[in-house]
């Protein structure tokens, strides 16, 4: 009887953590246009039956203009859960960031910047991230005024990264902690484009506050013919989402599904 009676209270905890299981949605580089209109309608449906949360990891925009952030905002109007996004290279184009931002933040949609929102039991923190390079080839703060400003980018986006990541600890407990980024925090994700262009892509430096506050996955985009999985020194789950990259791995629909 007492076995059995530990058996079953396994049982009912099992299902209990099941009943509070999240589907994330990712995907990134969208690159809405102005002449998307309806395009996304049916892609918004599809993945709003499939998850309970979409991110969005940067690139909305196709050329950084405000009326394709209006378009894609209409067009999000056909999805029925909760998005969360940050905003890539391409969004900063035309220099509209906060354009951007007015034409698409609603009660259903939260774009990150250094700051972080809660679904459920999950906390969501993001930046755009930058630059720089992985491991022993990272970029270092010396030399020319130009390159110190760069390297301070990657920096300073990975200092805003780890606040809002130590402000979900400080101020809410027990929460599964989840990153969104366009640009990716290890190399392993970028694996499959140029060599050349590794520095461009992402950095080390965003790594660091993943590893030191226990995310349990990181998502990015920006790497269109990277590699879809990979992890950090210290086994944080990382995933490159891009949309082209997700389409050549033959997803239908293009987006990738993970339940924490």
């Amino acid at each position: 009887m007492g076995l059995q009676g530990r058996d079953h209270s396994i049982s009912i905890s099992m299902a209990k953590a099941k009943e509070h299981k999240t589907k994330i949605a990712a995907v990134g580089d969208i690159h809405v246009r102005e002449t998307d209109r309806g395009k996304w309608k049916e892609y918004f449906k599809l993945v709003s039956e499939k998850a309970d949360v979409l991110l969005l990891c940067g690139d909305l925009t196709d050329t950084g203009r405000v009326s394709e952030a209006e378009v894609l905002a209409e067009e999000l109007k056909n999805c029925t859960i909760p998005v969360i996004a940050v905003l890539g290279n391409h969004d900063y184009e035309r220099e509209h960031p906060k354009g951007i931002r007015k034409a698409l933040v609603s009660e259903n949609f939260h774009l990150l910047d250094g700051d972080y929102v809660i679904i459920g039991d999950v906390g969501f923190a993001g930046v755009k991230g930058f630059g720089g390079g992985f491991d022993k080839a990272m970029l270092g703060m010396f030399g020319e005024q130009m390159v110190k400003s760069f390297v301070q980018e990657a920096v300073d986006e990975s200092l805003k990264l780890d606040n809002a990541l130590a402000r979900l600890d400080s101020e809410h407990t027990n929460l599964k902690k989840i990153a969104v980024l366009h640009y990716a925090p290890i190399k392993t994700t970028v694996v499959g484009e140029p060599e050349q262009v590794f520095p461009f892509l992402g950095c080390s430096r965003l790594a660091e506050p993943l590893n030191r506050r226990g995310v349990l996955a990181a998502f990015h985009g920006h790497a269109h013919v990277g590699t879809l999985e990979g992890e950090t020194a210290k086994g944080v789950k990382v995933f490159n989402v891009s949309k082209p990259l997700l389409q050549q791995e033959g997803y239908d629909p293009q987006v990738y599904i993970l339940e924490v």
